[in-house]
């Protein structure tokens, strides 16, 4: 087991930032992990191939679902390599990160990286701001702020009083969501190598789509899809609800102030090794806003360090358990909904 860094006394004269990413930097955290993403990426696929021979094998049956749920676990898990890639973690060049965010998202996944990327960069950037981070916007039924809920009526409205209790329900659904904001981003023309992006999902969805119609009867088929998407849009929301929701507002000196901007928004989820897969390295949210660049696998090395450093500056360091962690955002949903109802 590799020993975590230590601490080095604080200079004077430095900000809070600049001093802890030396720290980091000395640590040799923020160095490529080449070894661990080719054994990382060449699992991953393989047990996705897997699942699909699998698929194959098995061919016209109703246990189909059981391996249409497996590959939407699966493609959430190709889905976390995308979004290493993205924040350049994986590749050294921003060719490759590109051409690895296109293979795991356009075409493996169905979502437009192009979309993804713009609206993950603008939530780094200023994360749960009202504003400013699109992951806050109003989402359907779903918001985060009360004022987002005022004049709702009708069905609507009861949902957005109830979104406590529809919150689960609704992740069902997260995975059509997803593919159709990539759609809508592609047809506002927004998106460099727009074309491009737009044959590759069209790869996507004609082998989504052709696979089960060619193994299974129609109607197999049919629930094949609807298995696969529920799973993977669910897996999504539950992978990334944690993470920032029901945290405290800033004040105008915090929104300034890059590291506490970061952590004071941020909440890690404890859990070891196995919350480490399931959760694709985004338990360690505070350390992964901070170094968003930094391999996956340095997150739990660093976490340690970001925590000591906080203490000794007077930052509070929120973390708590998975089951804890969506009990918050349960009761967050809850205290904005019922202050939005009429």
């Amino acid at each position: 087991m590799t020993a975590a860094p230590t601490l080095r006394p604080v200079r004077a004269g430095r900000s809070d930032y600049a001093e802890l990413s030396s720290r980091i930097r000395a640590a040799g955290l923020l160095e490529r992990r080449t070894g661990y993403y080719v054994a990382k990426y060449s699992l991953t696929w393989l047990v996705f191939a897997a699942g699909w021979l699998a698929f194959a094998v098995i061919g016209a049956s109703w246990w189909q679902l059981v391996t249409a749920a497996v590959l939407g676990v699966l493609s959430t898990q190709i889905a976390f390599l995308g979004h290493d890639a993205g924040h350049k973690q994986v590749a050294r060049t921003r060719r490759g990160s590109y051409l690895l965010g296109l293979l795991h998202g356009n075409l493996a996944v169905g979502l437009s990286f192009g979309w993804w990327l713009d609206k993950h960069n603008r939530h780094h950037a200023h994360p749960n701001h009202a504003e400013l981070d699109p992951d806050v916007a109003p989402a359907g039924p779903l918001i985060f702020f009360p004022e987002d809920g005022a004049g709702r009526r009708g069905l609507f409205g009861w949902l957005t009083r109830h979104q406590a209790v529809v919150f689960f329900p609704l992740l069902l659904l997260e995975g059509l969501n997803l593919h159709v904001a990539s759609l809508q981003a592609l047809r506002s023309g927004t998106i460099r190598a727009r074309w491009l992006e737009t044959g590759l999902l069209a790869v996507h969805l004609a082998a989504f789509v052709a696979a089960p119609l060619l193994v299974l009867t129609p109607w197999q088929a049919l629930a094949f899809i609807a298995v696969h998407q529920a799973v993977f849009g669910f897996y999504m929301g539950c992978s990334f609800a944690p993470n920032h929701k029901g945290m405290p507002p800033l004040t105008e000196a915090e929104e300034k102030d890059y590291l506490r901007r970061q952590v004071l928004t941020a909440r890690n989820v404890r859990g070891g090794r196995f919350v480490d897969l399931l959760l694709g390295g985004l338990n360690y949210q505070i350390e992964h806003h901070l170094f968003p660049s930094m391999p996956r696998p340095n997150l739990r090395r660093a976490r340690p360090l970001v925590a000591a450093f906080c203490a000794d500056h007077g930052i509070r360091y929120a973390e708590t358990g998975l089951l804890a962690s969506y009990g918050l955002v349960l009761g967050h949903l809850h205290t904005v909904g019922a202050e939005a109802g009429p």
